[in-house]
């Protein structure tokens, strides 16, 4: 089938505009919104001259990187499951002149409506700022709808799990199966599509902007990814959170092409207001085992087949928010397997390991490998178990070292919040997680509570 190339923005000047849509048989679905019997097929965009596919075609993209993959020994398949969030309004308002600029949303779920007058008078069960999430009728007042829309999803051939309400009000998720690069991605196209249809069918409007509301939680589109060869998954292992090596080194990988990467994920400027610290949004170019504000987050899994990494940049991740800058470990081999030369400096870096593992000694590397670079360092020493003949040994530079020996579990955290806040920090050194000791212990309230408190202090460290 033939096409106008030049008029999609960005693609064919109108001297070359002639362009091929190739249809794929095994997309073909039926479409249920139309009273005349409708049917739809996806297709891949091709050069009328080369007869290849178009380098701007997503859909041709998407299957040169399998292809990739395949060629380069990595995986025979990769499988992506996208989590893409939504908002349903009521009423949407928007004007842009020079005289009168502004918009106004509106849904009934919104707090904001507490007061309103309705017909039917106002019942107020509605979510709160940042509380809507898994709420229960009346409060979630689309139980219905998502319904519908995953009924009509399934009817269209896509495979189906569950739906939520999320945090924010009149904020949805709908979870569809895990399958293949190209095929949920296509997935995604009817996803959206079902998602509108559905919506405007009972009176209402979707978006997936990232941030339409100020001040709540935003929408992103989380992409869980696992490479598979021979039948088996190659992101299992025995590293951190329970990975393989090659599992890390395509974090580093993503990691390092951060930038490059976010010019498709995140090409609206509505995509960067989503990025404030407190509403789940990765503002961490890092990766962290459940942690949400980390832009790769490593998902608890309980067999290796669950093993996968969370890319969460997809409108939401801002690796602008920090420099791009490394601080070398002080060990090549681990300094190349992560990918970008050494830590990335604002990150959350876990170092775990069994008892005299070299956990303290790879801390204190880092530490004199920042301060050859320039770089302010702090140690919060919660063990009180430095060792400044060995430190000095290393490299550190104890005279220009912030050193603090906390009483408590609390005090320590109060101390590496004030330091980060500070923003002049370059590397902070806990010494040790596992070494915060509630204030409750040191008092000598010993009871059944007491390991509920360490283990509160352990999780906010």
């Amino acid at each position: 089938v033939m096409f106008d190339g030049s008029s999609i923005a960005g693609w064919k000047a109108i001297n070359e505009s002639d362009m091929v849509l190739m249809p794929d048989p095994e997309t073909v679905h039926m479409d249920p919104f139309f009273a005349q019997s409708t049917m739809v097929i996806l297709c891949d965009i091709l050069d009328p001259v080369s007869g290849e596919s178009y380098n701007r075609d997503p859909r041709g993209t998407a299957k040169k990187a399998e292809a990739y993959m395949k060629s380069e020994g990595i995986g025979d398949q990769i499988f992506v499951g996208p989590e893409a969030e939504f908002f349903v309004f009521d009423d949407v308002k928007y004007k842009a002149d020079p005289y009168n600029t502004g918009f106004k949303l509106d849904s009934t779920e919104l707090p904001s409506n507490d007061d309103t007058d309705y017909e039917t008078g106002n019942l107020g069960h509605r979510p709160r700022v940042k509380g809507g999430y898994f709420p229960v009728p009346p409060i979630d007042s689309a139980q219905d709808m998502r319904s519908e829309m995953l009924t009509v999803l399934a009817e269209m051939g896509v495979r189906v799990e569950k739906h939520h309400h999320e945090v924010a009000a009149a904020q949805h998720e709908l979870g569809i199966k895990f399958d293949t690069l190209v095929r949920n991605a296509d997935k995604m196209l009817i996803y959206k599509y079902v998602v509108h249809q559905v919506a405007n069918a009972y009176g209402k409007t979707a978006t997936f902007m990232p941030k339409p509301i100020f001040g709540d939680n935003g929408s992103g589109m989380h992409v869980h990814q696992s490479i598979w060869k021979n039948g088996k998954p190659t992101f299992a292992g025995n590293e951190y959170a329970g990975l393989s090596e090659s599992c890390l080194l395509y974090i580093g990988g993503i990691i390092k092409h951060a930038k490059a990467i976010n010019a498709f994920t995140n090409p609206l400027t509505n995509s960067y207001k989503r990025l404030v610290p407190g509403y789940e949004a990765p503002v961490l170019l890092a990766y962290s085992a459940r942690n949400r504000s980390a832009s790769c987050r490593i998902p608890f899994g309980s067999s290796p087949k669950a093993k996968r990494v969370e890319v969460r940049f997809p409108l939401g991740a801002n690796e602008q928010v920090v420099e791009i800058e490394t601080v070398p470990t002080g060990s090549l081999g681990l300094d190349i397997a992560l990918g970008v030369g050494g830590l990335p400096r604002g990150r959350i870096i876990e170092i775990y390991g069994p008892e005299s593992s070299g956990k303290t000694t790879l801390a204190l590397h880092t530490v004199a490998e920042a301060q050859k670079k320039g770089g302010i360092c702090a140690f919060v020493d919660a063990e009180h178990a430095l060792d400044p003949v060995y430190a000095r040994k290393l490299g550190v530079d104890l005279e220009n070292l912030l050193i603090s020996q906390p009483d408590t579990g609390e005090q320590a955290l109060e101390i590496c919040d004030t330091l980060v806040r500070s923003g002049a920090i370059d590397v902070l050194v806990v010494d040790s997680v596992a070494a915060l000791t509630p204030r409750a212990e040191i008092e000598g309230e010993m009871g059944d509570s007491l390991p509920g408190l360490q283990a509160r202090l352990m999780s906010q460290a």
